[in-house]
């Protein structure tokens, strides 16, 4: 836990560059689902055997399809919902790589700092 509140904190340039590192990408996420749900719905919307009706079911298709945990819902049926499925996966593959690569950098960098 005193890892987690020295990169809430700021403790040092490490800590620090994490913390804006998943500030950044947190916020991004929350951007492209915002995007992805409404792109999506306005595609899906009147698609005939969609199972995405209403922005309820646009916000959960989406949310899970960024967390890369997918859902029992089926993929979009039109051209467009299905652009915007390929640039959502494509973005949280993004994500899983930075956050690998922020966590190395962090622990790489403070490998030999003092207790």
């Amino acid at each position: 836990m005193r890892g987690v509140r020295d990169v809430g904190r700021g403790r040092s340039h490490p800590h620090l560059r994490l913390r804006r590192h998943i500030v950044s990408i947190a916020s991004a996420t929350i951007v492209m689902d915002a995007i992805g749900t409404v792109l999506v719905f306005l595609f899906e919307r009147n698609a005939h055997g969609t199972e995405i009706t209403n922005v309820g079911d646009a916000l959960f298709w989406t949310t899970a399809q960024l967390l890369t945990i997918s859902s029992q819902m089926s993929a979009p049926l039109t051209t467009g919902g299905r652009i915007v499925d390929v640039a959502m996966m494509l973005f949280a593959m993004t994500v899983v790589t930075s956050l690998a690569g922020a966590f190395g950098a962090f622990f790489f960098h403070t490998r030999d700092e003092p207790g």
